[in-house]
This record gives structure tokens, sequence and C-alpha cells, in this order.
């Protein structure tokens, strides 16, 4: 067969000279430009120029899911794991935009730089009431950075770079980008694709020296330094300059939750992570500090539920982050340093070189290290071991036989919540959570997006039965994939976290709760993916090692007892009291 004139690779993107196509051709050409390797979508009408311009575009792999919102976790779960935008296209305008709306939300609480891209409607049948007709830049603009309609066909290659510049500038975070039918069918004529560094320059900024020079002169006085380590270490990909910050001093590493990852579990600095939902030690050791280091960490909700009760109220807060407007917004700070944390914590670590770390903090830093230990050791011994399943038993299963480079996704609710402390982690960036949006149904899907970002990495996603039930439809696109990920569905046949509260707070007074399954090993079978079942906690170690090593996408169902509920938002029901409310709630199911 001869060569086919349309074919788009590589070499379209260092054409010299002006082109006429579709603006269809033009988006995707423009996508080229931009580097990117996977489109996660699902077809639709509206946008068919784009699908026609992908078929020939043998540089871009189109991902073809089946639910727009578990498309958009992927790209989400693509974009964090890479460092670099993930690309979502709903084909179609009204429904398949307004199904984009969950997963937008979950990347704009994640700080993700998710390209959001969908079809529109004509430009002549806005505002009547034409077929599948929604205000699509109002539903978005609330939950990104920066929602907009392509004007004209000639500006559609602008509007995507835009759409990119914004995404990728500090704090990142996710775009909308509306298509109208007559602007990708309409021809024109196009300037070569720009090279994107010419119009991206995202260099962050250092500490400024007087900064520097007052946050140095607290870090050499303290008897109790504390680093509370977050996205900006964790994405930065530098946990060697917090270490070097923390050697420094004297002081221990704990993390904010969802970022368990920012420093490997096995250092010695580390601590885990902290707050309301972290681990006792790490907890403890923010409590307790003079001077705490918020290192690329807003300081947020998960980490503190903006309570005194999580953090020293005394101690001097040295804040460091990207984003000039978290600083000091949750809690007053002594010093405020707007910049790159891993930069900053090299001039900070630079400038107290000859520093010696004080008696205070060496001590301090001793029985850190003493009650981490026995925290581990406690973890292991204290794991339930018996029947049915306990989620402390399943972790400490987990934790033998994942692999030190695995990447592990989770999901909301109570068994995954109950997870966030329990598994280590190694190599950052490799725990990817739902964080402030509490989503449930994200895991799965978000995992299948990690997987092709890092293919050299064993993904493994957990997830409760009624999260997992929402998103059984993407084994479909796993399998047609070949995107070999591992699910860990933890069944207790209920709504964990609701049920809990049901029991804690409304004396059982049960409605909605119990959720009913089809065994998800079988139906994993029958898409062609591996099924298997661990009934006892002596088969789970087995049937995750071999999904591991199935190469194929594959479920693990782990029947886990449905008593064994936790309520995590205590806050939320204080006003309300129940004889069935454990008196102590430090570390119940932990």
């Amino acid at each position: 067969m001869g060569e086919n004139p349309r074919r788009m690779t590589t070499d379209r993107q260092s054409r010299t000279e002006p082109s006429t196509m579709s603006g269809g051709l033009a988006a995707v050409e423009a996508l080229q430009a931009e580097g990117v390797e996977h489109i996660f979508g699902l077809i639709g009408s509206a946008t068919m120029e784009m699908f026609d311009g992908l078929y020939d575009a043998d540089d871009i792999t189109y991902v073809g899911v089946h639910d727009e919102r578990t498309g958009t976790h992927m790209a989400d779960g693509y974009a964090r794991a890479s460092g670099r935008a993930g690309v979502v296209l709903a084909g179609q305008n009204g429904p398949g935009a307004t199904n984009l709306v969950t997963g937008v939300a979950q990347a704009a609480a994640a700080f993700s730089p998710v390209i959001s891209l969908a079809g529109a409607l004509s430009t002549g049948h806005v505002h009547r009431d034409a077929f599948q007709e929604v205000d699509q830049d109002a539903l978005f603009r609330p939950i990104t950075k920066k929602t907009w309609t392509v004007p004209s066909t000639e500006r559609v290659p602008e509007m995507i770079r835009e759409a990119f510049r914004v995404a990728l500038a500090p704090r990142r975070g996710p775009v909308h980008l509306n298509l109208p039918r007559d602007v990708l069918a309409g021809t024109a004529e196009f300037d070569p694709p720009w090279d994107p560094a010419t119009s991206r320059a995202h260099e962050l900024p250092g500490g400024a020296p007087t900064a520097i020079a007052r946050a140095t002169a607290l870090l050499a006085a303290a008897e109790r330094p504390v680093i509370v380590a977050g996205a900006g270490i964790k994405n930065g990909g530098d946990h060697a300059a917090a270490v070097a910050l923390a050697e420094a001093v004297g002081a221990p590493i704990a993390t904010s939750p969802g970022h368990g990852d920012a420093i490997p579990a096995d250092h010695p600095r580390c601590a885990g992570q902290m707050g309301p939902r972290g681990n006792p030690v790490a907890t403890r050791l923010v409590c307790e500090a003079d001077v705490i280091v918020a290192l690329g960490t807003r300081l947020g909700f998960n980490s503190t539920f903006y309570s005194w009760d999580n953090v020293n109220r005394d101690a001097a807060i040295i804040q460091i982050e990207a984003e000039p407007t978290a600083i000091g917004r949750f809690f007053p700070v002594t010093v405020g340093i707007h910049g790159d944390a891993p930069t900053v914590a090299r001039q900070l670590a630079d400038a107290l070189v000859d520093h010696t770390v004080r008696s205070g903090a060496e001590a301090w830093s001793a029985a850190f290290a003493g009650d981490r230990a026995t925290h581990r050791t406690r973890r292991d011994e204290e794991a339930a071991t018996g029947h049915p399943i306990q989620p402390t038993g399943l972790f400490r299963e987990l934790r033998a036989v994942l692999p030190r480079n695995a990447a592990v996704t989770l999901d909301a609710g109570t068994l995954c919540l109950q997870a966030t402390d329990a598994l280590d982690h190694f190599e950052p960036p490799c725990l990817f959570s739902p964080l402030d949006f509490g989503l449930v149904g994200f895991s799965f899907a978000c995992g299948l997006g990690v997987k092709l970002a890092r293919p050299d990495r064993p993904v493994v996603s957990l997830m409760g039965d009624g999260g997992f039930g929402m998103t059984l439809s993407e084994l479909s696109t796993a399998v047609t994939h070949h995107i070999p990920t591992v699910t860990v569905v933890m069944d207790n046949g209920c709504w964990g976290a609701e049920k809990a509260y049901q029991r804690d707070f409304f004396d059982g007074r049960y409605i909605g709760a119990d959720v009913h399954s089809p065994p998800f090993d079988r139906i994993a079978e029958l898409y062609g993916a591996v099924g298997l079942r661990a009934e006892r906690l002596g088969e789970v170690g087995d049937a995750v090692r071999a999904a591991l090593d199935a190469e194929r996408p594959a479920v693990v169902v782990v029947e886990v007892d449905g008593d064994a509920l936790y309520s995590f938002r205590r806050d939320s029901f204080a006003h309300r009291s129940s004889p069935h409310q454990p008196e102590d709630d430090t570390e119940t199911s932990k």
C-alpha cells in the first residue's frame, strides 16, 4: 500500500511553512506539539474532526473509556505520576461535558494539571435551547484555573497552547477548553506550531535573603524542630533537600496526609503522615514542636482539621510555599517564604552548614527514633490475624508483599482511610489519593493512568466494594489497552464510613448503608482480566503475588469484616453523643 498522505507523524510538528487544515486537525497537531503521548476520552459527534485527526496521529495513544468521569481520573493519575499534563477529551457536548465535572473537581482539589477538552454547540446555536445545550463555561469555571471556549477556527492552536501554559504554571491545576462543532469543522491556514518552551517559563523562585536569614535564626535556636513535608517536596522530586535540612538541625520529617511518599518510609528521619488521619508519632511531633517548617504544604484540612488540636499553638511556624496566597492562610506564621520547596530547603541547609545541632534537638531526635521504632513494631504485632479479615491484618500482609517500587492508589471510604499511614512508600511519587476531595470511585481509574505514565512500576489500587462497583466497566479499558494494574477490592458489604457514623452517632439506625455486589473476581474473568479471591488472611499474600506476576489487569477481592468500621470525622458529629462511641479514637483500626 502507498503512504497515507494525511498521516500525522511527529514530522508534522517540525513543518516550517503555513498549512491549511480543519480546526480538528489543527487541535491534534497542537497536542502533538505539546508532546502529548496519551489522550483519555469518550467518542462523540461534536468532536469528530479531532477523532479523525487522532486516527492518523501515530505518536498519540488514544485510550477510549466508558465514562468521562473515570477518563478524567486516568488523566489525573497520569499527570501526577508523570509530572506532565494529563489530557481527557469528552467528544460530546452537554452530557459528555457534565460527566467530566466530578473528575475535574477532583483534579482541582489535588492541584493536578489536567487538560479537559469538550465538544461544544455550534456557535450559531448557543442560547437557543439547542440539543444538549448547557452553559459549559459556567459549569467548569468554579473548578478550574481557567475555562473558556475557542472563538474561531484560526485560534484553535493558540487556545490549546494556552491551556497547557495555564495548567502547568505554579500552582498547577486543571483547565477546561470548549471546542464548538463549527470551529473544529472549519478550515484555516495555520502557522507552524510553536515550541512549547517558548511559551512557558515556570522556574520557581528561591527564598528571599531576608526571609532565609530569619528562618535560619529560628532553626538554629530550635530545641524541638520538625519538618512537615508536603506536595511541594513530593512533586518537586527532591526529598534529599528536605533530608539535608532535617539533618542540619536535628529534625524529624513528618509528611502531610496523602503525601506519605514525600520521604522514603525507611529513611531514619521519616516519621510518616501526621494529623487527624496520621500515625501517633508524627502527629505528636507537630503538637509538641517549638519550630515547625511547613515545607511545601498548606497545613490544610487533612493535615490539621484547621484546629490547634493538631498543631502546637506556641510553635514558630516557617511556611514555604510556591503559592503565596497559601502562606499564613490557616495558621499564623512567623516566617513566610514564597518559593520552590526543595530550593528553599537547600538554601536553609546551606545557611546552617556550620551549625552544631543543639543538645536538646539531638535528644528530641533520638526520642523520636525510639518512638518510631516502637510504633512500627507495634503496628505488626497488634495487627489482627484471625477471621474474619481485619484491616490491620490486611495492611500487614500488603506491607510484606508489595514491591519496593510499587505505586499505590487509594480511594475514599473507611477502609482506605485506615490505610492512610498503614502502608510504606519508598520511591516518590508513588502514593496517589483523592486528598481533600474525598472521592469514592477514584482509585482504580487513577491507577490505570499512573501505570501508563510509569509502565516500569507495579501499580496497586485499593478500593472498597462500593467504589469499585462505580467504576467496574473500566476493566474493559484495562484489558483492551493492556494496562496491568492490580486492584485490591476490600469487600465489607457496606458504605463503611457512613455506616460507622450511623452506628456511632445515630444508634445504629441503618439506612442506605449496605451494598450488595456481584463476585468481582468472576466479573473480572469475564472481562478478560485475572480474578482472585482471599477469604482468609493467609490467602492474601499469595493472591496479591499472583496478581502482580500475571502481567494482566487483575482484581483481588478480599473479604473484610463488615463490622470493622471507624468514624474518622468525629468533629462533624461533636453535637451528638452515643453510647456506641468508643472512648479512645486515637488508634482504632490503624
